[in-house]
């Protein structure tokens, strides 16, 4: 069986649905949060580095073959792994990968469909209403 990698996911990716529309087959979906980063919304979403910011999103465990292939894909390919550190509701941390744009958007940059979207599958999946509020 081929090994599994930690990704969190904190744009519409979060969907394991999604992901599996894609023939991903995303493995222990749980929520989880990122501190020292901010979500960014241009064309699509980004994390950005902010010493006093959390990112809330999805931890899922995909193979490196379905992380290569779903990061193939011509929308999300200038996207690039990093290594973060995710906490999880029981207080745990668990190292894992997270794709971020390497140049974030511009302040004049907008996607309000895409923070729609973005804002109804948080709430779907339950992320802290103040986060909501802040996307987009």
């Amino acid at each position: 069986m081929p090994r599994r990698i930690a990704v969190f996911f904190y744009g519409l990716f979060m969907d394991a649905d999604i992901l599996r529309s894609k023939a991903i087959d995303p493995a222990g979906p749980r929520r989880a949060s990122v501190s020292g980063f901010a979500l960014r919304i241009g064309q699509r979403a980004t994390l950005v580095p902010d010493p006093d910011g959390r990112a809330h999103g999805v931890l899922m465990e995909l193979q490196h073959e379905e992380i290569d292939r779903l990061y193939a894909d011509p929308s999300v390919q200038m996207y690039r792994p990093e290594a973060v550190v995710a906490e999880i509701g029981d207080g745990s941390r668990i190292a894992a990968l997270c794709f971020n744009l390497p140049v974030a958007p511009g302040p004049d940059e907008r996607n309000e469909g895409y923070a729609a979207k973005l804002r109804d599958l948080a709430r779907r999946l339950n992320l802290p209403d103040d986060y909501i509020e802040r996307i987009g």
